[in-house]
């Protein structure tokens, strides 16, 4: 196995944390983080935040919004940032790093949250030595309950490590995994807030359809998945105990999960996550 290397460079608290290409996924990071940051001491301000977009009345509206430094010069912020979140889409990802890979050398990590583009390809366009990290976060880092897997380059350090678990924990829940999990993580996780948002629907529509008020069903489903979830992570009970405990003989909530399991609801979740799997693996290509 090849020995990782270690560079060292210290990574002080008080950093700039670039931006590049802010779409949802970026304006989700920057609301979900800018004041667990400021006390973490990640950043000191919120100005030691820099995005950026091609359209300038979009980075305006940022600007006005969060308080954070704009531009719609890649390399500019990239040379005033000690790291850096690529946050474009797959399909211009590499144009992007042409642009950038000048103002990116050794004492800058670069954190990649782009789906299914490789670490490998994504040095392959920078500097030797450049310190690369892929993340994997998905929305509710809004609101400060993100999912978030990450991922290390083979010159990334341990301090890189450390300072990328401290930015994304200040969104959420923050797991380490190899990389070739990352498609798995992304068809899970990352495209998983789409199927609850569906699930929360569908509940709310159902309640509708039998007399409740579109604002009381709408308020039930949502607590109960959120109650749902919490069960799981504080009572540490698999799924599938937790299920049997709100399941009595001959009950209402066996004649409803009769119906899910001949809708094949639980196939179907399966079989989403598994496209959305192989959708991840197809944007990365033959590109690394």
């Amino acid at each position: 196995m090849k020995k990782r290397k270690e560079e060292k460079i210290m990574r002080k608290k008080g950093h700039k944390i670039s931006i590049i290409g802010v779409g949802n996924m970026g304006k989700a990071l920057i609301e979900g983080s800018i004041q667990t940051l400021i006390e973490k001491g990640i950043i000191s301000s919120s100005k030691d935040i820099i995005a950026t977009r091609r359209k300038k009345e979009e980075l305006n509206k940022l600007e006005n919004e969060f308080s954070i430094d704009t531009t719609t010069d890649n390399k500019k912020a990239v040379t005033k940032g000690d790291v850096i979140i690529l946050a474009v889409k797959p399909q211009v990802i590499f144009d992007v790093l042409d642009e950038i890979s000048p103002a990116v050398d050794s004492t800058k990590l670069l954190i990649s949250i782009v789906a299914g583009v490789t670490i490998k390809a994504i040095q392959s366009r920078l500097n030797e030595g450049a310190h690369v990290i892929r993340a994997m976060p998905n929305t509710p880092l809004q609101v400060r309950e993100g999912a978030i897997a990450i991922s290390r380059g083979e010159n990334a350090s341990n301090e890189d490590v450390a300072l990328a678990k401290e930015i994304f924990t200040a969104m959420g829940k923050v797991v380490t995994v190899e990389e070739e999990l990352m498609d798995a993580v992304t068809g899970l996780s990352g495209s998983g807030p789409a199927y609850i948002f569906l699930i929360i629907e569908a509940l709310s529509d159902a309640g509708v359809k039998m007399g409740l008020p579109r604002e009381t069903s709408l308020n039930l489903a949502v607590q109960t998945v959120l109650g749902a979830a919490k069960m799981v992570l504080e009572t540490g009970k698999h799924p599938a105990e937790l299920k049997d405990m709100v399941t009595s003989p001959g009950g209402t909530t066996i004649a409803g999960l009769h119906v899910l399991e001949e809708c094949a609801v639980r196939s179907a979740l399966i079989k989403a996550v598994e496209e959305a799997v192989r959708r991840s693996s197809q944007l990365g290509g033959d590109k690394g």
